[in-house]
């Protein structure tokens, strides 16, 4: 599926963001995994207190001097324009995002609840290239994708991908079998909401099929690193499983070197009504990664 196909659909943004300045020599990268939490319907702005958790989200990142976020469930609305844009412009990055209602069933469940959502991806880098792939969603009635971008740093091409599925094994072996035709001379980082843990056969089938690096198991083998599930408007953290991960594969003869990594954006904060809120259900991942 090649981009102008994408972009025929009307799936496909791109925004543009402060320039670059080249960088000597090669240094970690910064990389986020993030599931926002669509929002609800569109016809309202602030489902689920959207807005209020974005400026969150904005407020946490904007201290951590990224590189590269992955989104899940950025969404696009009636009333809450595109939510990975907003994020992209408050932030100063390069972003493409693609819907993941691709087949026709959820093309019309977007049009009756007045949003779509998808992944996203968010670069320091300028964007050349970006493509959407099908994942098999195992019949299951809506889609899932996988977005994956080209980005031009300092130090050569970097593939940047972002997609959030199913736990069943069966979406996790076909995202195997579409990363590993990615697979090629250039450094490959998957932001990405599996809904599975670690231990599941779907994880470790990716894991091992595709040579994909788990950042955060590689930095904290002996803490989990839970990441799920916290409702919104509660006080106390309520995470109890790890389904999110930023994984690196390596590019030609270049190792993958992982520096360190940890979950973010895991504290409440107020909302305007006074009661805890906290930025999504999911807290975010952020690592460092050497790949070239």
């Amino acid at each position: 599926m090649q981009c102008a196909w994408v972009l025929a659909c009307g799936g496909l943004l791109l925004a543009l963001a402060r320039p670059v300045s080249a960088v000597d020599p090669p240094r970690p990268l910064r990389v986020v995994s993030l599931n926002v939490l669509h929002g609800g319907f569109g016809f309202r702005s602030d489902g689920q207190h959207l807005d209020e958790r974005l400026a969150m989200v904005v407020e946490g990142l904007r201290g951590l001097d990224v590189d590269l976020i992955g989104l899940q469930e950025a969404s696009s609305g009636r009333r809450r324009g595109d939510v990975a844009g907003r994020l992209a412009a408050a932030l100063g990055l390069h972003y493409v995002r693609a819907p993941s209602g691709y087949r026709w069933v959820g093309r019309l469940a977007s049009w009756v609840m007045g949003f779509d959502e998808g992944p996203a991806v968010l670069s320091r880098f300028p964007i050349v290239s970006w493509e959407v792939v099908p994942v098999n969603s195992c019949d299951h009635w809506y889609g899932r994708v996988l977005l994956c971008a080209t980005l031009d740093t300092p130090w050569g091409p970097l593939d940047a991908c972002s997609t959030h599925t199913g736990s069943s094994t069966c979406q996790l072996r076909s995202l195997t079998a579409v990363l590993q035709k990615r697979r090629g001379r250039v450094p490959l980082i998957v932001t990405a909401d599996l809904n599975a843990t670690p231990d599941t056969s779907g994880v470790r089938h990716l894991l091992a099929s595709d040579g994909l690096v788990d950042s955060s198991r590689v930095a904290n083998p002996d803490v989990p690193g839970f990441t799920v599930w916290q409702p919104v408007r509660t006080e106390a953290p309520q995470a109890s499983r790890r389904v999110d991960y930023v994984l690196v594969a390596p590019g030609g003869e270049a190792p993958v070197r992982v520096g360190a990594s940890r979950v973010i954006l895991d504290r409440p904060g107020r909302g305007a009504d006074g009661k805890a809120l906290w930025p999504s259900d999911h807290y975010g991942v952020l690592s460092e990664v050497e790949v070239f």
